[in-house]
């Protein structure tokens, strides 16, 4: 059985002609009646009543009917599907990141995103910066979101947005109603970022090391989120990226840092550029990290 035994039947079971058939189809008519006897042959029961007068549906026909209008449907909607993803209109993104990369631009982008390519399933996946790696590597993410990527030369790397790096302190610390250099934090307890998956925390720690001290850790997380209830809570400052300190906390005072900027940019991560609805939504993204104040 073929598609067209299918387009054949309906048709037929649409005029209840097979001359009318026929002509909409655009064959003749003695093939298209050919057909329809294969098809039920094969089947093993008779789908229409031919009289000299009329031609009807018997009841397996109008069962059959019905089942072949869905697969005829579903078929459809797979050609569709399938000529959208070639151009590049649908599919599935899936996307690793970390939350902390959410509050930036990227979720702005992701929903002009879905606006833009209904078709498209954007699926997110949080997770620690070095499982987004092994995600991308293994073909579970097509594109990461990351501070401070890895140099490998399996990745493709391009700068999505930029941003900076603030210290938040608990509300009413002595720092909190003047400037600040970044060595002026030298004997403060920090929380931190994990430093066994995140070259991001090793980034941070390697500018404080510059800046004249070793920070004094004494509590890490694995998200940037988590760092400022930590600092409510009383247990040190931290240094975090700007777009987390928009977060607002009562308990806490987000400052910026005098002197050397502290870089948190955001790279995306991919291992090719060659499929194009990946490289649509990394424009975008882009293009919403331009924008970001």
């Amino acid at each position: 059985m073929e598609i067209r035994h299918l387009r054949y039947f309906v048709a037929v079971a649409k005029h209840l002609s097979f001359t009318a058939a026929a002509e909409s189809l655009g064959v003749a008519q003695p093939p298209l009646s050919q057909q329809i006897k294969d098809l039920e042959r094969e089947i093993g029961t008779e789908l229409f009543e031919r009289t000299t007068r009329r031609v009807g549906l018997t009841r397996a026909g109008e069962d059959f009917l019905a089942q072949a209008l869905a697969i005829l449907q579903r078929a459809d909607e797979a050609v569709h599907r399938a000529r959208s993803i070639g151009a590049g209109t649908a599919g599935i993104i899936n996307v690793g990141l970390t939350g902390s990369v959410l509050t930036g631009p990227l979720a702005r982008a992701i929903q002009q995103f879905s606006l833009e390519y209904p078709d498209v399933d954007l699926r997110i996946h949080e997770m620690p910066p070095d499982r987004q790696v092994v995600a991308l590597k293994s073909g579970q993410a097509d594109v990461s979101f990351l501070r401070c990527p890895p140099p490998d030369a399996d990745l493709v790397s391009e700068l999505a947005w930029k941003e900076g790096v603030k210290v938040v302190l608990p509300r009413g610390h002595k720092l909190a109603s003047r400037k600040i250099r970044l060595a002026d934090l030298g004997q403060e307890s920090f929380v931190f970022l994990r430093f066994d998956d995140s070259l991001f925390a090793k980034y941070l720690w390697q500018c404080c090391f510059e800046a004249g001290f070793a920070p004094r850790v004494t509590h890490q997380v694995v998200e940037a989120t988590s760092l400022t209830s930590l600092v409510a809570a009383g247990l040190g400052v931290a240094l975090i990226p700007e777009f987390v300190g928009r977060l607002s906390h009562r308990d806490v005072v987000v400052k910026s840092i005098d002197g050397k900027p502290l870089l948190a940019d955001v790279y995306a991560l991919r291992t090719s550029l060659k499929d194009p609805l990946v490289g649509r939504f990394v424009e975008l993204v882009r293009a919403f990290g331009k924008n970001a104040v």
